[in-house]
């Protein structure tokens, strides 16, 4: 009997010992090494980031030149004025836009750069003078008869970041209130061409905010261009249908070191560019155009341009190793027996370019060479292609893929031309403008969502350099934040860029993939034939000491009785 005794406690022992050893060291151990690492991320900047409050912030400079205000109102300058204007999108987005015009009078050297013979030259002489900060804006006030300005024109824009303006009937206000007062609409005019303007920073919003009808006009700007991007590919090719007919020889490495590097040279702040080329043969439209008798010309109606773009895309190529977005510009040269070629619009009237351009795609320009054929020609001819003429067009649809508004001017506005480089100072403050709030708008979408995903399914893995993105992209939303608050767009834009490339980065992390797929009933099936055999005798057996301890319990209270 005491040997039976002694090895039923040496059983109990033995059994308890090893459920506390599963109990203490197996289930924590388990626990800890199948547990799904999350590194941290800073979930309440995010939830702050979630509702975008921004304000943009531009410096206003109007100077009045000799003529335009009283010795008593000169003696009240310089004067400065804060203007702030709120804009509530929606419930989770809201902008604030400020102006800081400061009032002064030219100085002695403005005064002789703004007695040039003509708008031109003291735009440019106003700009050798003093360059403005990006972002910025010098609004000069002339005379009423000041002859700088034809007679039915009150504004002039320059290539840079200056205006003249000229206002009738200021000399019937008397004080510099009452001045100031008449000259704020003409000021608000001049700063929706040259500055931000709603309409545009709510069309970059198009992401992130439902439009209303009222903003068409904005939709289909923002429809057309591409989205902000770290960098984009512009391809130029040269399609021609029937070598036999001609064969073409096109300058395009000079031509576009021309006409369009400029352009890129200064959107570079904006996005890295890069050019390559190819001649196709024996590519067709893929549509067949019909002749018209009346002209002797085969057309090309609006209604079948849609037609146009797939067979041709498909024997463009695309580059495997980038994931920039593609403009593609395409000259066709249609043969000998398909010539001249033009394309009609929705009036069924030419178009004078004989180009078209399909949104966030590129565009296609028809280049006649039906002047070169004659009756004793003998094929195929030798044509040189005018890359002046094509460059002009792919430069337009370039500006208008690339985001760089052009809506026609107010009446009374005069737009000086673009010059070599093919966009103006203000044309492209505008797009930085737009780009900086796209780029906020987007990083901040991306990371919210990011952020939600994670914390609605708890078995996926955050790893240390996806929570090193997410606080850089944190970080960068902030910082640009903070610089389009004051002011600063080069700074703005270039973190907002930096936010958006890590943004997407973490979120498009494969990691993060490793165990979305594998969910509860997987782990029961893995998990189950591994513990219960192990868990089914200790559980017997320390249901059997707790039923034997019972028992005693009852005997001893049995004799106490």
């Amino acid at each position: 009997m005491a040997t039976a005794e002694v090895e039923r406690q040496r059983g109990q022992l033995a059994a308890l010992s090893i459920a506390a050893v599963v109990i203490i060291v197996g289930v924590p151990l388990w626990w800890k090494t199948t547990e799904t690492y999350r590194a941290w991320l800073p979930v309440s900047q995010i939830r702050e980031l979630a509702k975008l409050q921004l304000q943009l912030s531009a410096d206003v400079e109007v100077v009045f030149a000799r003529g335009t205000v009283t010795p008593e109102q000169q003696k009240k300058m310089p004067l400065t004025q804060t203007q702030e204007e709120d804009h509530a999108v929606d419930e989770d987005t809201a902008l604030k836009y400020k102006y800081e015009t400061k009032y002064r009078t030219a100085t002695i050297m403005e005064e002789d750069a703004l007695n040039k013979p003509n708008a031109a030259e003291a735009d440019l002489s106003l700009h050798v003078l003093s360059e403005s900060p990006c972002g910025s804006l010098v609004i000069y006030v002339i005379p009423e008869s000041s002859s700088l300005l034809p007679e039915d024109v009150k504004v002039y824009i320059g290539q840079r970041r200056t205006a003249l303006l000229r206002v009738p009937q200021m000399r019937t206000a008397k004080t510099l209130e009452q001045l100031l007062h008449h000259l704020q609409p003409h000021i608000k005019q001049v700063l929706r061409v040259m500055s931000f303007s709603r309409a545009d920073i709510t069309a970059a919003l198009s992401d992130r905010v439902r439009f209303h009808p009222g903003n068409k006009e904005s939709i289909a700007d923002s429809m057309r261009a591409f989205k902000s991007s770290p960098g984009y590919e512009i391809t130029f090719s040269l399609l021609n249908p029937d070598p036999k007919s001609h064969r073409l020889h096109w300058d395009i490495e000079g031509a576009a070191q021309t006409y369009i590097q400029p352009l890129l040279t200064k959107m570079s702040p904006v996005a890295n560019f890069s050019i390559d080329s190819q001649t196709l043969h024996y590519a067709m439209l893929g549509v067949n155009p019909r002749f018209d008798n009346t002209r002797s010309a085969y057309m090309l109606n609006a209604d079948s341009l849609a037609h146009v773009i797939n067979p041709v895309e498909a024997r463009l190529g695309s580059n495997a190793a980038s994931s920039n977005p593609v403009l593609n510009f395409l000259l066709y040269v249609p043969d000998a027996y398909h010539s001249p070629l033009y394309i009609q619009d929705q009036n069924k009237r030419e178009v004078p370019s004989n180009a078209f351009h399909s949104p966030r795609w590129g565009g296609i320009m028809v280049y006649n060479v039906d002047s070169y054929y004659g009756p004793e020609t003998e094929f195929p001819v030798d044509i040189n292609i005018n890359m002046a003429k094509v460059m002009g067009v792919f430069l337009a649809q370039l500006r208008l893929l690339l985001g760089v508004q052009s809506s026609p001017p107010p009446p009374g506005f005069l737009v000086a031309p673009c010059g070599s480089t093919g966009l103006a100072d203000w044309e492209l403050d505008r797009l930085m403008w737009s780009r900086s709030v796209e780029n906020i708008a987007t990083a901040t979408t991306t990371i919210t969502s990011l952020a939600q995903l994670l914390d609605q399914i708890g078995n996926i893995v955050i790893n240390d350099n996806i929570a090193e993105q997410v606080s850089s992209a944190v970080t960068s939303l902030q910082l640009a934040v903070a610089e389009l608050e004051a002011g600063n767009l080069k700074f703005a834009l270039q973190f907002s860029k930096e936010a958006i490339q890590a943004s997407e980065k973490a979120f498009f992390d494969p990691s993060l993939l490793h165990l979305l797929y594998f969910p509860d009933d997987q782990k029961f099936a893995i998990y189950i034939p591994l513990f219960l055999p192990m868990c089914v005798p200790i559980l017997l057996s320390l249901i059997k000491i707790a039923s034997e301890a019972r028992q005693k319990r009852r005997e001893k209270q049995a004799k106490k009785d």
